[in-house]
């Protein structure tokens, strides 16, 4: 509604996990370079948590774009199913058809896929996302996936993505097996004030709102002070009060979101729930 008013190629607060707005916060570059280790080193399993909206999603995105041509990538984004559909789905994002089988042929047939990439001197990289949902069954069926493996390396390296929940639940007994073989760890931190300064900025010069420095829209410090203060530096409520404040310049005819506009869009936040 307001990107003509703007002068935006596209919405800039737009809540989807788009990696051409990733923001290289110095802890999710940090994030992304331990998960890039993780798989190049053959570590198995690699555990990235953060708080809700902190940008987990993005950073899978990114991370797929960044690996070389030589690894297959699954990505599941929603494991809250049994351990035969977690396998027939990761079958099918590393792009393999089957007709409908029991769990040992799903099995067999990606072990299949997993020795003739692994000849081929390539990887294959597992990311399941919101894996603090995962069944316990689920869980575990995920642990067994690493046991594909030659006698010098794993087949898979497979990625968990998850609240801090997931990390509450993989301290609990039935599951140390799982946790001990995982030597790759980070959790996500929110951005601090002046990086969601930069977050915003950052966000609005990729819709293209440098490319008219005359008359391009800004937030002002106060702006700033308020939406962090309301967000916390969580990037999902950023996005969420920074679309609303583009949405009360857009009305109240001005390109400069100061105190008052930011005031009003959380206020329209909150009354929404």
């Amino acid at each position: 509604m307001y990107d003509r008013f703007y002068h935006l190629k596209s919405e800039p607060f737009s809540i989807t996990p788009d990696p051409d707005y990733w923001f290289v916060a110095t802890h999710h570059a940090e994030a992304l370079n331990h998960l890039l280790y993780g798989i190049q080193q053959r570590k198995g399993f690699i555990q990235l948590t953060g708080e809700v909206g902190s940008g987990k999603t993005t950073l899978c995105r990114v991370l797929m774009t960044r690996l070389p041509a030589r690894c297959h990538t699954a990505l599941i984004l929603n494991p809250v199913m049994t351990e035969t559909q977690l396998i027939r789905a990761a079958l099918t994002e590393f792009g393999i058809s089957t007709r409908r089988m029991d769990r040992l042929g799903y099995l067999n047939i990606l072990n299949r896929l997993l020795l003739k990439v692994n000849a081929a001197g390539e990887d294959a990289v597992l990311v399941i996302d919101e894996a603090q949902d995962m069944p316990d069954a689920t869980l575990e069926m995920a642990r067994l996936l690493s046991n594909l493996e030659t006698e010098r390396q794993k087949l898979v390296q497979i990625v968990l993505v998850g609240q801090p929940e997931l990390r509450d639940k993989l301290r609990r007994p039935e599951f140390r097996q799982l946790a001990q073989r995982i030597t790759v760890r980070y959790h996500l931190r929110r951005l601090s004030r002046q990086e969601t300064a930069e977050y915003l900025h950052h966000r609005l010069a990729v819709a293209g709102a440098d490319d008219e420095p005359n008359s391009a829209v800004r937030f002002d410090k106060a702006a700033v002070k308020e939406i962090y203060r309301y967000s916390r530096g969580t990037p999902r409520l950023i996005n969420a009060v920074g679309d609303k404040a583009l949405l009360a310049g857009y009305v109240h005819n001005t390109r400069k979101i100061g105190r008052n506009l930011a005031r009003i869009a959380i206020r329209e936040l909150k009354e929404a729930g």
